[in-house]
């Protein structure tokens, strides 16, 4: 290799590493694929943070949702949150139902707020406990509706003005990509 290539490798290569020490505090930040990836227990931390949540439905019905756990499908690029379902009505005996309830959805990012958001939820799954015939069926409608209500747009990871800019760049958030232990977003 002539002298004149090795230094401008290595000048390539210092530049390089001069422009990662900054990203170096994004832990997540991948500075050769221009991606980020938040991991599980990470996203878990912040969806935890928004519990418990809770709202009226048909000025009846109390209905509350509460210890989420997320679970991440690579194979089908989405999100899942499994949560204990609370629904509580003078017209229930006992007056409150408890059960669970297991809400997926595909992922947005919402630019304005710089989230990465749940889109479009679905109650793919609602059990609940002590009750069976057409009360149970009306409850399960109900708490599958203000399931997929309360976690409508609930952001999964928001990320802070400086985690998107590096020097004079600022990046925007591309593709997202749902793995098994967490998701990886393209920054472009």
């Amino acid at each position: 290799m002539p002298h004149h290539s090795r230094r401008q490798l290595l000048r390539a290569l210092w530049g390089a590493t001069a422009l990662a020490a900054p990203l170096a505090a994004l832990a997540g930040f991948n500075f050769f694929t221009s991606e980020y990836t938040a991991s599980r227990e990470e996203l878990q931390a912040q969806v935890a943070k928004r519990f418990p949540v809770q709202q009226r439905y048909a000025e009846i019905f109390t209905v509350a949702l509460r210890d989420p756990q997320l679970s991440l499908d690579a194979r089908n690029n989405r999100a899942a949150i499994t949560a204990v379902l609370s629904i509580a009505s003078p017209l229930l005996r006992p007056s409150q139902v408890e059960g669970i309830v297991t809400v997926s959805s595909a992922l947005k990012y919402d630019a304005a707020a710089r989230a990465v958001r749940l889109d479009r939820p679905q109650a793919d799954r609602i059990e609940l406990q002590g009750l069976g015939g057409r009360d149970a069926e009306r409850l399960q409608q109900i708490g599958a509706v203000v399931a997929q209500e309360l976690l409508r747009d609930q952001p999964l990871r928001t990320f802070k003005p400086e985690e998107l800019t590096v020097g004079r760049k600022t990046y925007e958030i591309g593709d997202i990509t749902v793995q098994d232990d967490g998701i990886t977003v393209a920054l472009k």
